[in-house]
């Protein structure tokens, strides 16, 4: 497919300007100015609009296989690029867990066949499968996933020799999610002491409280340090954890990062009166002052990326008591135009906001030839309309699970288009149903 976008305000490494952009076999050819569009080259007009770099999600749970009541790779990725996000790195926790090579291919043949969107598959790590995670190549996986807490699944790694093996031997990035799970139960068994059955989900950051983050993080910190290993934590919640982080030194020569989440940056303790279980993610969403801390970090540069934790469930296990209701939540569709509202509040700058959710994940990740608009580079764009709105309605959501704890708001902006390697996907609310999507490659 041959392309000129033309006329639009381009985005994109601190820089804002006005001008086409020429798109041929899936890479960007030619940046600013006017171009004239060739008589085989279709045209998209921009004028007024927005043109981003493509975002890169580094944390998404599309939950195929074995949990596809929930979503699949399919659903998931069209909710993905119709919100601006053209790249995802998705999670281990699948069933059966993702703890082999054999079951990590499998995952990329789903994603080959079935994804519109660029795709990634953490390995997974368990007490016992060091050597299977060592065979991981570092070229075309994102990372290995350790989950120093449990979460959603069942791959809590709390053996000390095996963290000490992860973090001594394992030439990949290693990503971790980070309550300690002590910590988190003594907590639980006193609000059931108190509560009974009927714990209250404003329980929830109290049970999962700033200290089990913290003890988690800094010991994962202290892992990293000791062997000289590439640490990248999950989702940051707490205030607490930011001393953890450094902004003295560059993105490309940090070895320890951290990331924020559109939930723990929208969200506080306040909204669960009126969310409920909607808004039960772990690690939990905390207070305001929280909230606050973690904007600031990614503002100064401690906190180095924004995601999601896409994690969808079923509305009716949702809806169980809150001891039963699972955690996470969708967020891909609406990630993006979440940030632009807080650009129209003044609290972060559009050119922060692509510098976090794609300039400095292909930076940290190390991924060849995206996350940003330059010559030579894939052409995974997206293009937002400052000028239309979009309402959260569950008529117009492409996830699977069919909710959004967004439902209900406006947000200013709208995600007019998005190009994955140079294939318009999504246009004025219409999918484009072809296999745009390849595999990422680092380096």
């Amino acid at each position: 497919m041959k392309t000129v976008i033309k006329n639009g305000t381009i985005v994109n490494e601190g820089v804002v300007s006005t001008g086409d952009i020429l798109i041929e076999e899936g890479k960007i050819i030619k940046i600013g100015g006017i171009i004239d569009v060739p008589s085989n080259h279709q045209e998209i007009n921009a004028e007024g609009c927005f043109v981003l770099p493509g975002c890169i999600d580094d944390q998404v749970h599309f939950r195929e296989p074995g949990l596809t009541h929930k979503a699949c790779i399919k659903t998931e990725s069209r909710a993905a690029v119709a919100g601006g996000i053209t790249s995802f790195m998705e999670m281990p926790n699948t069933v059966p867990n993702a703890l082999t090579q054999e079951l990590l291919a499998d995952k990329y043949a789903i994603a080959e066949r079935d994804s519109i969107a660029n795709y990634s598959f953490f390995m997974g790590a368990s007490n016992d499968n060091l050597e299977e995670v060592l065979k991981t190549n570092p070229k075309n996986v994102c990372g290995v996933k350790v989950f120093m807490g449990s979460s959603t699944g069942n791959m809590l790694v709390d053996n000390e020799k095996t963290l000490t093996g992860l973090f001594a031997n394992v030439p990949l990035l290693i990503a971790t999610h980070c309550e300690d799970e002590q910590t988190v139960r003594s907590n639980f068994a006193h609000y059931k002491d108190l509560y009974g059955e009927n714990i209250p989900v404003s329980a929830h950051p109290l049970i999962r409280d700033e200290n089990a983050c913290y003890l988690s993080s800094s010991l994962a910190v202290s892992l990293a340090k000791k062997h000289s290993a590439r640490l990248h934590v999950l989702h940051i919640s707490t205030a607490k954890e930011l001393s953890l982080f450094d902004n003295s030194i560059s993105l490309k020569d940090k070895k320890i990062t951290a990331e924020a989440c559109i939930h723990h940056l929208w969200f506080s303790e306040e909204d669960y009166a009126d969310k409920g279980n909607l808004i039960k993610w772990n690690p939990a969403v905390k207070s305001a002052r929280d909230r606050e801390a973690i904007w600031k970090a990614v503002l100064d540069n401690r906190i180095d990326v924004i995601a999601t934790d896409h994690a969808p469930h079923t509305l009716e296990e949702k809806s169980q008591p809150y001891a039963s209701a699972p955690s996470g939540g969708p967020l891909v569709q609406h990630a993006l135009l979440a940030m632009f509202d807080k650009v129209k509040e003044g609290k972060i700058s559009l050119e922060k906001v692509v510098e976090k959710m794609a300039h400095s994940p292909a930076i940290l990740f190390r991924i060849e030839n995206r996350g940003f608009i330059r010559e030579g580079y894939a052409a995974d764009l997206v293009i937002v309309d400052p000028s239309a709105q979009t309402s959260v309605a569950k008529d117009n959501l492409l996830y699977q699970c069919g909710w959004s704890p967004f439902e209900g708001h406006t947000f200013s902006h709208k995600i007019k288009t998005t190009m994955v390697n140079g294939r318009v996907v999504w246009d004025n609310n219409q999918l484009f149903e072809h296999g745009a999507g390849q595999r990422l490659t680092f380096s």
